[in-house]
């Protein structure tokens, strides 16, 4: 007896092109957008060269555009942070390439390790600070291209829901 999770194909997939959807030259679900930074996060040549560390500001590189879309690198000293802010109108997904980072949003933090990544919608409020010991590197896709980055009141952070 098969169950729901039971499925088989007969015959050669391959061979009902109708069925399959073409490859897209550019990202455009969420999913696809975490998997461009993962693939950005893991060319490491591609990004590694261009990091620099400022201990007066936190250091931005605009490292790709798309259609509708940016990507860019960021590098964090120990102590600087982004203040509680949220894109705007875009979504994003923001990918530790190195170090550590503490993101605040609601009464949370979560400290993101290499490898982890956020996405977040339009209008989430967050804080993202580098309280370890070493510089952090991080990667951030912004869908539509980011146009402004409102700042908010720690209160204002602390006071708007997470959810998970």
């Amino acid at each position: 007896m098969n169950s729901d999770n039971d499925l088989q194909i007969a015959g050669d997939i391959l061979e009902v092109p109708h069925l399959l959807q073409p490859p897209r030259e550019h990202p455009v679900t969420v999913a696809e957008f975490a998997g461009l930074a993962r693939a950005v996060a893991a060319d490491r040549a591609q990004w590694a060269p261009l990091v620099r560390y400022d201990a007066t500001t936190r250091w931005y590189h605009r490292l790709r555009t798309g259609p509708g879309y940016e990507v860019w690198l960021l590098s964090w000293v120990p102590g600087q942070g982004s203040g509680s802010h949220d894109h705007g109108r875009s979504s994003g997904v923001l990918t530790v390439l190195e170090g550590t980072l503490t993101e605040h949003a609601g009464h949370r933090s979560r400290a993101l390790s290499a490898g982890a990544q956020r996405v977040f919608a339009p209008g989430y409020v967050h804080e993202v600070v580098n309280d370890a010991l070493e510089p952090a590197v991080s990667l951030h896709v912004y869908y539509p291209g980011l146009t402004e980055m409102p700042m908010h009141t720690a209160q204002s952070c602390e006071a708007r829901p997470v959810t998970a």
